[in-house]
């Protein structure tokens, strides 16, 4: 098996991931998993697919990923991981397409527009 290369994102959050076999390391930005994303819940989300389509220790993962927050690079990793595994196998869609691993998520943030102090929120009426 060649190297996959699938490109994840959410928010602002662009991860590249490489896949190939090997024995089940994730490296994220030179970094190992649990250094880079220090919660169990971050992990869960980045592990996800490989444990829904019992792959974990199948394949060995490299990520690049930049912009937004923690969170939003994790499920930007997930979304990356999910596709990667569609194109190795086909059959991968109907399990990680349920649980919505597939999804670009598309909530950005609104802009903020001029005559207001946010996006939507006002300045003070003042009535007098």
């Amino acid at each position: 098996m060649e190297t996959i290369h699938k490109i994840g994102r959410r928010k602002t959050a662009v991860a590249r991931i490489y896949v190939s076999e090997g024995k089940g390391n994730i490296t994220v930005n030179n970094r190992e998993l649990d250094n880079y994303f220090t919660t169990g819940t971050l992990r869960y989300k980045v592990n996800q697919p490989l444990a829904l389509t019992d792959n974990e220790g199948t394949y060995d993962i490299k990520v690049n990923v930049y912009g937004g927050g923690i969170t939003g690079q994790a499920e930007a990793v997930r979304l990356a991981i999910s596709r990667a595994l569609c194109e190795i196998n086909e059959e991968y869609r109907t399990v990680l397409k349920p649980e919505g691993l597939l999804t670009r998520d598309p909530r950005m943030v609104e802009r903020k527009k001029f005559g207001q102090k946010k996006a939507r929120k006002k300045f003070q009426f003042s009535k007098r």
